[in-house]
C-alpha cells in the first residue's frame, strides 16, 4: 500500500531552509521521504504519535538528531509533512 506525500508551500520553505543549513543530510532526508511513501511504519523511521500541543501529529526520524513532524491522513493514504528540524525546532 503506497502513500502520497502532499507538500504544502510552508513545509517546502521549511525543508529548503533546513537543507541549506544541513546539506550533509540531503541524502538521509530524501531516503526518509521515499521510505515514508513506501512504508511509513518501517522501524527505521521510528514513527510515533505526538501528544500535548502537537496532538494529532506524528513524527519520524531522519536520524537520531533530526525529525519530520507529519499530519498522517490514513483514510486518504496521504502524508502531509508539517515541519523538519532538530528536536527543539519541531516539538
Amino acid at each position: 500500500m503506497a502513500y502520497v506525500l502532499v507538500f504544502t508551500e510552508q513545509y517546502t520553505r521549511r525543508a529548503t531552509h533546513f537543507l541549506q543549513r544541513h546539506p550533509q543530510l540531503r541524502q538521509q532526508y530524501l531516503k526518509t521521504l521515499q521510505l515514508l511513501e513506501t512504508n511509513p511504519f518501517h522501524p527505521s523511521l521510528r514513527w510515533h504519535p505526538l501528544s500535548g500541543k502537537l496532538e494529532g501529529l506524528s513524527a519520524v526520524s531522519i536520524n537520531l538528531s533530526y525529525r519530520i513532524t507529519l499530519e498522517f491522513i490514513i483514510q486518504e493514504q496521504q502524508i502531509i509533512p508539517v515541519n523538519v528540524g532538530d528536536h527543539d525546532a519541531v516539538y
